[in-house]
């Protein structure tokens, strides 16, 4: 069996939050949303749920945190390309998200830009030179 990751964010408007993760590339699993949840598939290991504040809390007795004032994470996903950082921070903006919340960085072998959600969480998209990737030395 692969192992896999489910982040899971309390949210405080699950459909937009759905929207969203549909933007930056999500597919719901609809065996593990109902009215309080949505599952969102960002590849077959990994997992997004979002939970509305009420069911979050009924997994923790801690305080709900605001991601819009506070740090706590920093989550990065990749993509195939340079133009697939650009079009996917450009999908999730125009879902409801805020792009470039942190600078843009472009180290040649490596371009990312990040995204916000609806919630305040800051996703990093990023694509790397694949000869890099596999441990080779990035060119120049």
């Amino acid at each position: 069996m692969t192992r896999m990751i489910f982040v899971n964010l309390p949210v405080r408007n699950l459909a937009a939050s759905r929207d969203f993760y549909i933007a930056l590339g999500g597919t719901v699993n609809p065996q593990f949303s109902d009215e309080q949840s949505n599952c969102l598939l960002l590849s077959e290991a990994i997992g997004v749920m979002l939970l509305t504040h009420e069911r979050y809390g009924q997994f923790t007795s801690r305080p709900i945190g605001d991601a819009r004032r506070e740090t706590q994470t920093l989550l990065a996903i990749n993509v195939d390309s340079r133009a697939d950082v650009d079009s996917t921070v450009d999908r999730a903006a125009s879902a409801g998200g805020r792009a470039d919340p942190n600078p843009l960085q472009d180290h040649g072998f490596m371009y990312s830009r990040s995204i916000e959600d609806p919630d305040g969480y800051v996703w990093e998209v990023f694509w790397m030179d694949p000869a890099v990737a596999s441990g080779e030395k990035p060119a120049g």
